[in-house]
C-alpha cells in the first residue's frame, strides 16, 4: 500500500499537472486554512532534489497561489466589514475585539502579517480581519508578497534538505522535511507567545486593557 501510494505520488511530481495542483492547494489554503498546502509545497522540494519538479517553479507557483488566496480572503473579509461593525455596537466585547485588531493591524500590521503566514489558520484569520477592519490594501499587498514568497521558499527548501538528505529515499526525505517543519513552527509559536507577552506586560495601562480584550 505504502509503495502504491509513493509511487503515484512520485508519478504527479514528474507530471507537469504538479505546478497547477501547487498552484491551487496554496491559493485554497489561504482562505481554507483545512488545505494541507504546506505538506504538497514540501513534498515538492522533497522530490525536486531528485530533479523533478523544478525547485524554482515551485516557489513561484506556491507564492503565487498564496498570495491570490490571501488576497481572496481580504476581499471575504471586506465584504463582511460593515455588517460586522454594523453588529459590534460600542462597550461590547465584539467592537472591543474589532478595535484590538484595528490598533493591532496599524501599529505591527506588516509583522504580523508575515509572520501568520507560517500558522495554518492564523493566517486565515489575520486576512480576513484586515480586510473587515479596513486596513488598505496598498499596505496589505507588500506585505502579502513578501509573506507569499518567504513563506514558499521556506516550505520547498525545507523539504529540498529533506529530499538531498534521503536521496534514495524519498519517504524518509519527506518525514524530514515535514517533521523539521512541525518543529521550527513549534519553535516560532513558542517565541512569538513569549515575546507578545513580555509586550503585553510593558504596555501602557489602556493599550494594555485593549490587548487583552477578548475575541468573539
Amino acid at each position: 500500500m505504502t509503495d502504491a501510494v509513493l509511487q503515484w505520488v512520485q508519478d504527479l511530481m514528474s507530471s507537469p499537472w504538479v505546478y497547477l495542483v501547487v498552484l491551487a492547494l496554496a491559493a485554497l489554503d489561504g482562505f481554507l486554512p483545512v488545505v494541507p498546502s504546506e505538506s504538497v509545497v514540501i513534498t515538492a522540494g522533497v522530490f525536486a532534489a531528485t530533479g523533478q519538479p523544478d525547485l524554482a517553479a515551485v516557489v513561484a507557483v506556491a507564492a503565487l497561489g498564496a498570495f491570490a488566496g490571501d488576497h481572496t480572503s481580504y476581499l471575504f473579509g471586506h465584504l463582511a466589514g460593515p455588517r460586522l461593525r454594523h453588529r459590534a455596537r460600542p462597550g461590547t466585547r465584539r467592537r472591543r475585539a474589532l478595535d484590538r485588531a484595528e490598533l493591532l493591524l496599524d501599529t505591527r500590521g506588516g509583522v504580523l502579517l508575515v509572520t501568520a503566514r507560517y500558522v495554518p489558520g492564523a493566517r486565515t484569520a489575520l486576512t480576513l480581519t484586515a480586510g473587515a477592519v479596513g486596513w488598505p490594501l496598498r499596505r496589505f499587498t507588500p506585505f502579502a508578497a513578501l509573506a507569499a514568497l518567504t513563506w514558499a521558499l521556506w516550505s520547498a527548501v525545507i523539504g529540498y534538505v529533506g529530499g538531498m538528505a534521503f536521496e534514495e529515499d524519498p519517504l524518509r526525505g519527506l518525514l524530514l522535511g515535514l517533521g523539521l517543519a512541525l518543529a521550527l513552527a513549534g519553535l516560532g509559536e513558542l517565541v512569538r507567545a513569549l515575546v507578545h507577552r513580555r509586550r503585553a506586560a510593558r504596555a501602557p495601562e489602556p493599550e494594555r486593557a485593549l490587548a487583552e480584550a477578548p475575541v468573539c
